[in-house]
């Protein structure tokens, strides 16, 4: 078995690779191993992608959560949406989109999409029905 942790010649290998990215290597890692050494850093859901369940991949040794997840890229439909707090359309409004804006999904459940605006806006719920396939 392989193991990068304690093989040298893999301490540059990626733990994680999509495509051609190298999201986390053995040597970022020094004992090859992540682990908690203390209370979890509180992150403004607002503006980090990150909740209980799930986090964006960028955030894989930073927050410790079940899974993560990679981003899909969607835009905001011509007509523009809403960026709500919660999956609900009584929750506070976030931001309000304007069509064509980038929108990276993390998870899609009972309708809602949650994600952030490009990759450093404002994290929250859009309707599945505001988002459309990415045109390159």
């Amino acid at each position: 078995m392989d193991n990068l942790a304690n093989d040298p010649s893999g301490a540059n290998r990626p733990l994680f690779q999509f495509g051609e990215s190298t999201i986390v290597t053995a040597s970022a890692i020094p004992t090859g191993q992540l682990s908690l050494s203390g209370p979890a850093e509180k992150l403004d859901e607002g503006h980090w992608p990150v909740r209980g369940d799930l986090a964006h991949i960028r955030l894989a040794g930073r927050c410790f959560v079940p899974h993560y997840a990679v981003p899909m890229e969607r835009s905001v439909v011509p007509c523009g949406a809403k960026l709500f707090a919660k999956n609900s359309k009584d929750a506070d409004i976030r931001e309000e989109l304007g069509g064509s804006t980038l929108f990276n999904v993390l998870d899609v459940t009972g309708g809602w999409a949650w994600g952030q605006v490009g990759d450093d806006g404002f994290v929250g719920y859009l309707p599945v029905e505001a988002l459309e396939e990415r045109r390159s």
